[in-house]
Protein backbone atom coordinates (compact mmCIF):
# COMPACT_ATOMS: atom_id res chain seq x y z
CA UNK A 1 0.00 0.00 0.00
CA UNK A 2 1.27 3.29 -0.45
CA UNK A 3 1.38 5.74 1.73
CA UNK A 4 -1.16 8.65 2.45
CA UNK A 5 1.53 11.45 1.21
CA UNK A 6 2.14 9.08 -2.21
CA UNK A 7 -1.62 9.06 -2.94
CA UNK A 8 -3.23 11.17 -5.33
CA UNK A 9 -6.55 12.20 -4.75
CA UNK A 10 -7.92 15.70 -6.12
CA UNK A 11 -9.92 15.65 -9.24
CA UNK A 12 -7.87 18.86 -10.39
CA UNK A 13 -4.35 16.86 -9.96
CA UNK A 14 -5.73 14.01 -11.89
CA UNK A 15 -6.51 16.44 -14.79
CA UNK A 16 -3.70 18.80 -14.61
CA UNK A 17 -1.43 15.84 -14.69
CA UNK A 18 -3.12 13.92 -17.54
CA UNK A 19 -3.32 17.37 -19.85
CA UNK A 20 0.14 18.56 -19.58
CA UNK A 21 2.35 15.55 -18.39
CA UNK A 22 4.51 13.69 -20.53
CA UNK A 23 2.75 10.32 -21.95
CA UNK A 24 4.27 6.83 -22.17
CA UNK A 25 2.41 4.08 -23.26
CA UNK A 26 2.02 0.52 -24.05
CA UNK A 27 -0.81 -2.13 -24.97
CA UNK A 28 -2.00 -2.70 -21.26
CA UNK A 29 -0.96 0.71 -19.54
CA UNK A 30 -0.49 4.73 -20.29
CA UNK A 31 1.46 6.56 -18.07
CA UNK A 32 0.93 10.69 -17.48
CA UNK A 33 4.15 11.90 -15.51
CA UNK A 34 4.66 15.23 -14.49
CA UNK A 35 7.22 17.47 -12.87
CA UNK A 36 6.70 21.10 -11.57
CA UNK A 37 8.39 22.87 -8.69
CA UNK A 38 5.09 23.79 -7.26
CA UNK A 39 3.92 20.08 -6.90
CA UNK A 40 3.98 18.48 -3.20
CA UNK A 41 7.50 17.60 -2.57
CA UNK A 42 7.06 13.84 -2.12
CA UNK A 43 6.19 12.24 -5.60
CA UNK A 44 2.03 11.40 -5.91
CA UNK A 45 0.38 8.64 -7.83
CA UNK A 46 -3.18 7.88 -9.14
CA UNK A 47 -5.10 5.29 -10.96
CA UNK A 48 -7.28 5.19 -13.35
CA UNK A 49 -9.39 2.23 -14.06
CA UNK A 50 -12.65 2.14 -16.03
CA UNK A 51 -15.56 0.17 -16.11
CA UNK A 52 -14.33 -1.34 -19.18
CA UNK A 53 -11.55 -3.32 -17.83
CA UNK A 54 -14.16 -5.12 -15.55
CA UNK A 55 -16.29 -5.44 -13.14
CA UNK A 56 -15.85 -4.47 -9.46
CA UNK A 57 -13.35 -7.19 -8.23
CA UNK A 58 -11.48 -6.98 -10.85
CA UNK A 59 -10.94 -3.51 -10.88
CA UNK A 60 -9.56 -3.40 -7.08
CA UNK A 61 -7.70 -6.54 -7.91
CA UNK A 62 -5.99 -4.46 -10.74
CA UNK A 63 -5.16 -1.30 -8.35
CA UNK A 64 -3.97 -3.37 -5.15
CA UNK A 65 -1.27 -5.03 -7.89
CA UNK A 66 -0.55 -1.74 -9.18
CA UNK A 67 0.00 0.32 -5.57
CA UNK A 68 2.07 -2.73 -4.45
CA UNK A 69 4.13 -2.66 -7.81
CA UNK A 70 4.20 1.48 -7.75
CA UNK A 71 5.40 1.29 -3.86
CA UNK A 72 8.19 -0.55 -5.14
CA UNK A 73 9.46 2.30 -7.53
CA UNK A 74 8.21 5.42 -5.61
CA UNK A 75 11.89 6.03 -4.52
CA UNK A 76 12.67 6.20 -8.03
CA UNK A 77 10.67 8.96 -9.11
CA UNK A 78 11.93 12.71 -8.71
CA UNK A 79 10.72 15.22 -6.14
CA UNK A 80 7.84 17.03 -7.13
CA UNK A 81 6.06 14.38 -9.36
CA UNK A 82 2.80 13.16 -9.78
CA UNK A 83 1.62 10.48 -11.82
CA UNK A 84 -1.35 8.79 -13.42
CA UNK A 85 -1.76 5.11 -14.65
CA UNK A 86 -4.48 4.93 -17.10
CA UNK A 87 -5.42 0.93 -17.74
CA UNK A 88 -6.49 0.19 -20.76
CA UNK A 89 -7.26 -3.79 -20.72
CA UNK A 90 -6.90 -6.44 -17.56
CA UNK A 91 -3.89 -8.46 -17.80
CA UNK A 92 -2.36 -10.78 -14.88
CA UNK A 93 0.25 -8.91 -14.03
CA UNK A 94 1.71 -5.37 -15.29
CA UNK A 95 5.09 -5.42 -13.52
CA UNK A 96 7.09 -5.52 -16.82
CA UNK A 97 4.78 -2.59 -18.71
CA UNK A 98 4.86 -0.70 -15.54
CA UNK A 99 8.38 -0.32 -15.10
CA UNK A 100 9.45 0.12 -18.84
CA UNK A 101 7.00 3.08 -18.83
CA UNK A 102 8.95 4.72 -15.85
CA UNK A 103 11.82 4.24 -17.86
CA UNK A 104 10.26 6.17 -20.99
CA UNK A 105 8.26 8.45 -19.06
CA UNK A 106 11.89 10.04 -17.27
CA UNK A 107 13.79 9.90 -20.18
CA UNK A 108 11.05 12.02 -21.94
CA UNK A 109 10.59 14.44 -19.22
CA UNK A 110 14.54 15.02 -19.17
CA UNK A 111 14.76 15.56 -23.39
CA UNK A 112 11.96 18.12 -22.52
CA UNK A 113 13.00 19.52 -19.32
CA UNK A 114 11.67 18.58 -16.22
CA UNK A 115 9.22 21.47 -15.39
CA UNK A 116 5.61 21.84 -17.26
Amino acid sequence: MLSASNRLRKSSDFSRTTKTGHRATSSLLVLYFLTHKDLPASPQLGLIINKSVGGSVERHRIARQLRHVAREHIADFPAHTQIVVRVLKSADDYRQDFTALIGKAQSRSSQTGASA
